[in-house]
């Protein structure tokens, strides 16, 4: 059985989400058609084995389905929020209706649910993660804390994940492939762009660790661009995303070792300084 973080669900949500049927969860569920059933349009797995599924599906046609899927109202249907794998192998086993729970679930709670269905799996890459906290801070508004409390991870995770994102698509496709970690990855961004492909291929070739990958990045960054800026640490960056987004300007912190430091807030007329000023009053 897959182990379910407690992550403040609530409502019974957190039983839903594991591999073994509850006698509570069972209660709640019913027959519903294959047919009237459409893919969670918040999924954030792009990948699924065929391998898994094909193991999946046998097992499905000698024994059934044993947990049922996670589904809210939609239209004259309903939309899969979790259990994308048993619905799949579902059809492929050849079954017209499938054991479900029937939840009023908003779009950010689908969001959630599908993030910590999948990762408490490890069936999400660095870079499906991700995407999905961006989701969540772009679509909704959460801030990256938010996000770290919803999921049940640290802030910097969200923040180091966010920012794998800006690595070029050939070094995410490695990660999506799993063929690099987070940490192996994490060094690499800021590089130019064929540096860090380079360095990510030899990552892949000689099995470096994080730590080797900390040390081949620095030594190429200060061969590419001397005296560049060491980069800021993750929970000044994630601090800097959260002040732009509640000021509305770009924040820029710098921090000492000291303690000291400096805010700047940057403003291109009068009235964006006069919103902030209005703001820091009331």
């Amino acid at each position: 059985m897959v182990a379910v973080k407690n992550r403040g669900l609530g409502r019974g949500l957190s039983a839903l989400l594991g591999d073994k049927p509850t006698p509570e969860v069972m209660s709640q569920s019913t027959q519903i058609p294959i047919t009237k059933i459409r893919p969670n349009s918040y999924q954030p797995r792009t990948r699924f084995s065929e391998q898994e599924l094909s193991s999946l599906t046998e097992s499905i046609r000698r024994e059934g389905v044993l947990m049922p899927i996670l589904l809210r109202p939609d239209g004259d249907g309903y939309e899969l929020i979790a259990g994308e794998r048993r619905w799949r192998a579902s059809q492929a086993a050849g079954l017209v209706e499938i054991p479900a729970v029937v939840r009023e679930v908003g779009d950010l709670e689908a969001l959630e649910l599908a993030i910590i269905e999948n990762e408490q799996r490890d069936d999400l890459s660095a870079i499906e993660s991700g995407r999905a906290y961006k989701r969540m801070i772009d679509e909704f508004g959460c801030t990256q804390q938010q996000v770290a409390e919803k999921i049940g991870v640290s802030r910097v995770q969200v923040s180091n994940l966010i920012r794998l994102l800006q690595l070029s698509d050939t070094i995410k496709t490695m990660i999506d492939r799993k063929e690099m970690t987070m940490g192996q990855a994490r060094p690499l961004v800021g590089l130019p762009v064929d540096v860090a492909e380079k360095l990510a291929l030899q990552c892949i070739e000689q099995g470096l660790s994080a730590r080797q990958m900390e040390r081949e990045a620095k030594r190429a960054t200060k061969e590419v661009v001397p005296g560049v800026a060491k980069e800021p640490h993750a929970d000044v960056t994630a601090l800097q995303e959260e002040l732009t987004r509640r000021i509305g300007l770009q924040v820029a912190l710098a921090c000492k070792k000291n303690g000291a430091g400096e805010l700047r807030i940057k403003y291109k007329q009068p009235s964006e300084l006069d919103a902030v000023l209005k703001k820091l009053r009331s």
